[in-house]
Parts: C-alpha cells; sequence; structure tokens
C-alpha cells in the first residue's frame, strides 16, 4: 500500500556533519526523523538526545525499523556505497552524503540495485537546490547572459586540517580536494549546463603527510594518499567549457564560480552554501550588480525533502543518484586523465530536471 504523510528517516552516521542534517531534518514538517545510527553507540546516543529523537542504534537495527522509509547515509566515503546497498536490500530508499560511492562501478551498482527493487536514491550535494544556484539557473534560462560559453571555477586552499578534529578522511580515496569539494561545484555546474563530455586534466601531491591542527589529535600525522591539487578543462554535451583548480596546497586560498556567455558574466555564490550574493556584470557595466534571490535558504537536508515529496506525488527528484553518478563519473575520468595525459571522455549522462519552484518552502507541511 502507498503511505501517506510524513515519511519516516533514519540518519546513519553520527560524525561531523550529521548535526547539520539533524538539526534541519528534524524541524521540517514533512519528514520524521525515528532513529539515529552509529557504529559508535555513544556517539548515536549522543546525537539522538541532542535532537530529541527517540531511537539511537546500530545501523542495522535501523534498517529493521518498518516506519523507515529514507536511509539518510552520513557515513564515510569508503562506506557510502556498503551501506546505501545494505538500506536498499532491506527495503528503504537512500539518500546519501557525496560521494556516491568511492568509483563509477560501485555507484552503478548502487543504482541497479535500487532499479532492481523499485527503489529510490538521492545523492548529495543539495545546496544547488538552495536560492543562490536555483536564481543563477533562472537568470541563465531568461537570457541575461545570452548564450552560455564558459565556465570557470578555483576552489583553494590550505585543507580542512586546520580546523577538522579528524581530517585523515579527507586524504583517503573517494576524498582529496577533487571528491570532497568537487560535488558542489561540479553538481551547479551539471545543473545549469547539462552533463559534461570529456575532460583533459592534471593533479599532483604536494606533501605525502599532514599533521591535524586542532582539537584532541592536534599534531598528530597523517599519511595522504590522493592528489591535492587537480587542474581540469570540461567540455559539456551543450558545448560550453569549463576550466577547474581544486586544491588543498594554496596559501592564499580563493573561491571562484563564474559563468560567461555572450551578453554577461553571472559570478555565482559559492556552492557549498545554499544563499548568495549573485552578481552579474555586462560589457558596459562598469561595477559587478547583485541580482535578487528567491528560493530556500534552509540548509543541508532540502535534498531530503524533496526526495520525500517527491516520493509521495511518484515525481522525479532532484538531487537524484543519476546526477550523484554523473558527477562521480566526471571525477573518476579526470582521476583517468591526469594519470595517463589525454582527454577522456565522460560516458554517463544525467536527465534534466525542472528547477525548484521559487516559492518552494521545507518548513511548510505539504504532505
Amino acid at each position: 500500500m502507498s503511505r501517506t504523510g510524513p515519511v519516516g528517516l533514519a540518519v546513519v552516521g553520527a560524525g561531523n556533519i550529521s548535526g547539520q542534517y539533524l538539526r534541519n531534518l528534524t524541524a521540517f514538517p514533512d519528514v520524521e526523523v525515528l532513529a539515529v545510527a552509529d557504529l559508535d553507540d555513544r556517539r548515536a546516543a549522543q546525537a539522538a538526545a541532542e535532537y530529541g529523537i527517540g531511537t539511537a542504534c546500530s545501523p542495522a537495527a535501523a534498517l529493521e525499523i518498518p516506519e523507515v522509509e529514507i536511509v539518510v547515509n552520513l557515513t564515510v566515503p569508503a562506506a557510502h556505497a556498503q551501506v546505501a546497498l545494505a538500506a536498499l536490500r532491506a527495503g528503504k530508499h537512500v539518500y546519501g552524503e557525496k560521494p556516491l560511492a568511492l568509483d563509477p562501478e560501485s555507484g552503478r551498482a548502487v543504482l541497479a540495485e535500487a532499479a532492481a527493487r523499485g527503489l529510490r536514491v538521492g545523492n548529495a550535494p543539495d545546496t544547488f537546490l538552495g536560492a543562490g544556484i536555483q536564481s543563477a539557473r533562472r537568470a541563465v534560462e531568461a537570457g541575461l547572459i545570452g548564450e552560455p560559453v564558459a565556465a570557470t571555477v578555483a576552489l583553494e586552499s590550505m585543507g580542512p586540517e586546520g580546523w577538522h578534529p579528524d581530517p585523515a578522511f579527507f586524504y583517503l580515496p573517494g576524498a582529496g580536494p577533487l571528491f570532497d569539494m568537487g560535488p558542489y561545484y561540479l553538481t551547479a555546474l551539471v545543473s545549469l549546463l547539462g552533463p559534461v563530455s570529456s575532460v583533459a586534466a592534471t593533479a599532483r601531491m604536494a606533501r605525502q603527510r599532514r599533521v591535524v591542527g586542532s582539537g584532541p589529535l592536534a599534531g598528530t600525522e597523517f599519511p595522504v594518499e590522493v592528489p591535492t591539487h587537480v587542474t581540469a578543462l570540461l567540455e559539456f554535451a551543450a558545448g560550453c567549457g569549463a576550466s577547474t583548480a581544486f586544491s588543498f596546497d594554496s596559501p592564499a586560498g580563493k573561491q571562484l564560480l563564474e559563468l560567461g556567455g555572450t551578453e554577461a558574466t553571472l559570478a555565482l555564490p559559492d556552492p557549498n552554501t545554499f544563499g548568495g550574493p549573485l552578481r552579474i556584470r555586462g560589457p558596459k557595466d562598469r561595477e559587478w550588480r547583485e541580482l535578487p534571490l528567491s528560493g530556500t535558504e534552509a540548509g543541508r537536508g532540502i535534498g531530503v525533502v524533496d526526495l520525500a515529496r517527491s516520493l509521495r506525488a511518484g515525481q522525479p527528484h532532484r538531487a537524484s543518484g543519476e546526477l550523484g553518478l554523473h558527477v562521480l563519473d566526471i571525477m573518476a575520468t579526470i582521476v583517468a586523465s591526469a594519470a595517463e595525459g589525454s582527454f577522456q571522455k565522460v560516458t554517463s549522462v544525467v536527465p534534466a530536471t525542472d528547477a525548484l519552484p521559487a516559492s518552494w518552502d521545507p518548513s511548510e507541511a505539504t504532505l
């Protein structure tokens, strides 16, 4: 029987990012967090107590709760595919943190399992559903920049070890600046320009070991296993191009996302946020002009709400597994291109979805 009313959730993984999700998901009326689960019983219990969630349990126990319809998978990247497959085999839909999996083959296995069982997969980031990127999409679709020509991306910093209390996983396969921060920028670009068809890239590792800079582990060294500076040229199927740089080796730091067209250039907001500013500048403008934003800035978890509402309505959801797989495929192809020194084709595609209505509000009950 089809269910009605708020959609039951279990959050699996009570680590650093879970607080942002739990704060929002426990406040959005169209979903209900029934359980928080973690391999560490203490962490699960602390999170459940802090956010007023009735059940703290193991991941396996969370999958046995009949009222849970969507598992929100906030585990470390190396566990994403394994946890997603377990949830799907338990009859649950899955919404996971990025990346979808460590490699496209594992990501395709997750989507195949979901398709075979008639279940859905959603995937972060959902920042592209926020007012900033959605307003940029409306500006592009309204022709404010003319025909899109090319994008420029730069995300450069010294890495997360200066602020994160346990940063080693950022330097393991499935992370690094490309896999950790790249999904925000690549998802935003794909939502604006459509799928990527080919890439050419270079990559390097500046240091083989790093040091934790804060928290109980401060001063502890850990190994680096992935490139820490990646540059890539992207060609989109629609004909646009993009130049991108993702780095954990930049002392000065830089954050840039611009989209140039035949009539004007858009300076987009940080795609790791849900708001603005969004600015435009034409050839006769002396200064950037700020464009008004419309949409939600509610924060992480809005992709889960869109999945829940779409599930009840029988409509496609926007932060989809197919989108997550395409972004994962882009990143894996960048790695292959850097290793082989040649242009590489991106084989996956992603279906187009409608923009999120400007009036869409996760704080309003609709189910």
